[in-house]
């Protein structure tokens, strides 16, 4: 057999080939322009500087897209996959996520004020100088995140889990830890100046000696207040 029959045998599958790659591309650019709407399938798709706020997106599968700087205030996403999303500088404020995953997300300086994250999955997400102020996060999953910086000021943080987390100069004034798990979590100037710490559990002396407190900090039994907190002149 020569050379020109060889290619005339081979040439039906190089076209199915190339036809079945040009539908699975189509088919993902398809998912990709739906109209945000419950379960929507946006996986891997870049949606960065996008307004979706007031919008019901709930189970829809946002894993690993790009939703950077973009306005999702007041939306509803509860159950949905956000797992390796990128949302670094996102607005979800007063957004419903109850329920969602988000674990290894990318969400540095990204705000949830008023949100409602209850039993959202953060596990391994980058959340640095995240503001979760006034947002509903009981019995949500801090375990082994980075949020160095981030502000919980008057969060709801009942059985949440920080273990082996990192928390360091985080915010936490009028924060309810009650039931909050800090088993290994990084707590090197840590602000609970006035914080009721008193119902956490698996808080160390040793983490504590590192984080910052006044004389309204409430502390659990058995943990000794330092003889001086490290940051009371910041």
């Amino acid at each position: 057999m020569n050379r020109l029959e060889v290619l005339r045998t081979k040439l039906p599958y190089f076209v199915l080939i190339v036809a079945g790659a040009t539908m699975i591309a189509q088919d993902a650019m398809a998912a990709c322009s739906d109209y945000p709407a419950p379960g929507v399938d946006w996986s891997n798709c870049r949606k960065r500087n996008v307004v979706l706020s007031d919008i019901d997106m709930s189970n829809a599968n946002l894993a690993s897209a790009n939703l950077i700087g973009s306005d999702i205030r007041n939306t509803r996403l509860i159950n949905s996959n956000l797992s390796k999303v990128m949302i670094s500088r996102t607005n979800f404020s007063k957004a419903n996520l109850a329920g969602a995953d988000l674990s290894k997300a990318e969400g540095s300086r990204s705000v949830f004020v008023g949100a409602k994250l209850t039993n959202v999955n953060f596990t391994k997400a980058a959340m640095f100088r995240t503001n979760f102020a006034e947002a509903n996060l009981a019995m949500a999953n801090f375990s082994k995140t980075e949020m160095g910086r981030a502000n919980f000021q008057s969060a709801n943080l009942a059985g949440v889990s920080f273990q082996f987390s990192n928390v360091s100069r985080a915010e936490f004034s009028k924060a309810d830890l009650a039931g909050a798990d800090f088993n290994n979590a990084w707590l090197y100037r840590t602000q609970f100046s006035g914080v009721d710490l008193s119902k956490t559990i698996n808080l160390k002396q040793d983490q504590i000696e590192l984080a910052c407190g006044d004389l309204d900090t409430k502390l659990p039994a058995g943990i000794s207040r330092p003889v001086a907190w490290p940051c009371n002149s910041e």
